[in-house]
């Protein structure tokens, strides 16, 4: 296990990143997860940077600051950051519908496509279009890899509530549709192509993909279930997912890219300085941000969250906050495994910290 650095930053007490430090020290010996890198921030100046434990339990091969990781539903934020830049240039509006773009989406038969012709970008990004709440989008696994098949077989799948009604994260269905829309608004070959154009090559990302380079599996980190519990999801349906990703026409916009932590770090770098890149690009228009970052769902209450919270005795989860990590004061990114939206805005405070990361 490397020794971490640890830099005076003002505003952050060294003795809190001390405690982070061991924490993740006896997480690792304890056996909750096998490593992590991570890096702390303020104003962009980094206080604590630090490789921990094994990047592959298997090899025994350490973490290393540059080991690449599936990045899982965190790909979510990197594809609603393409649709805000398509906002910001009035490639995409909040009301352009998914039929819009994507006609075949109504299907094959009428009686089945209720609701559909209602579906639109605010309602994708709020997790609120109404498409069922699974991992599958239309597609097991085994079928999913290749955005083309994905919307295919998503033009046969029905709607289930009123575009706008019900809250429940979308862990697939949304961001996919997003991802193809964005894709056709640009008239771009491939989703795959159009995030490194317009996304990770102006914010410096060079080791972020869509789907798993073969230059880069010496650095891969596998995805590994170290504890079973209830959750509706096996292990296999996770650790499938290393294959799936590696794929070479892998491109899944809601869980199929790999990064690096100091990737992600620049990528919240851009988003704290209101959408501009380091070499001075403004990639997202400031108020589509600020607009982002607002509460846009109110006191509804997200369905599998409340679930979560009810069965665990928590506070319900109220309103959908983020579309992105962007809180202008504090940045605090970590990577050990993989974690996760407008219509009628209200709350327009957002917090003034940021924290965002892999949850193991």
């Amino acid at each position: 296990m490397t020794t971490p650095t640890i830099s005076e930053v003002p505003g952050l007490d060294r003795r809190f990143l001390e405690v982070l430090d061991e924490t993740i020290r006896e997480d690792i010996s304890r056996g909750d997860y096998h490593g992590a890198n991570i890096v702390v921030a303020r104003h962009g100046q980094v206080a604590l940077r630090g490789s921990y434990g094994l990047a592959d339990i298997q090899s025994q091969r350490p973490t290393k600051s540059d080991d690449v990781y599936r990045i899982l539903s965190m790909s979510k934020g990197f594809t609603n950051a393409l649709i805000y830049r398509a906002l910001s240039e009035g490639r995409l509006m909040l009301s352009t519908r998914v039929v819009d773009l994507i006609p075949e989406f109504f299907g094959t038969e009428p009686f089945r496509a209720a609701r559909k012709d209602r579906i639109n970008v605010a309602h994708l990004l709020t997790h609120r279009a109404g498409m069922p709440a699974t991992p599958n989008p239309g597609l097991g696994p085994e079928g999913f890899a290749v955005l083309a098949d994905v919307i295919s077989a998503l033009c046969g799948v029905d709607v289930v509530h009123e575009p706008g009604t019900n809250l429940n994260y979308s862990a697939a269905i949304n961001h996919a549709l997003l991802g193809e829309m964005a894709r056709r608004a640009y008239g771009a070959e491939s989703f795959r192509e159009l995030m490194q154009d317009k996304i990770f090559t102006p914010v410096g990302m060079t080791n972020t993909r869509f789907g798993m380079p073969a230059e880069f599996a010496d650095r891969a980190v596998p995805l590994k279930v170290i504890v079973a519990n209830d959750s509706w999801l096996k292990p296999e349906d996770i650790e499938c997912l290393n294959e799936v990703i590696d794929r070479p026409d892998a491109e899944m916009p809601w869980v199929g890219a790999v990064s690096t932590i100091d990737d992600v770090f620049a990528f919240t770098e851009m988003l704290r300085h209101h959408g501009r890149t380091a070499s001075g690009e403004q990639i997202i228009g400031e108020s589509v941000l600020d607009f982002a970052t607002t509460n846009q769902t109110g006191n509804q209450i997200n369905d599998l969250y409340g679930m979560v919270a009810a069965a665990r005795k928590w506070e319900l989860p109220r309103g959908t906050w983020v579309w992105v990590w962007r809180w202008p004061d504090q940045v605090r990114t970590r990577a050990s495994s993989a974690p996760s939206s407008p219509h009628e805005p209200s709350a327009p405070t957002a917090p003034d910290r940021h924290c965002c990361g892999w949850i193991p």
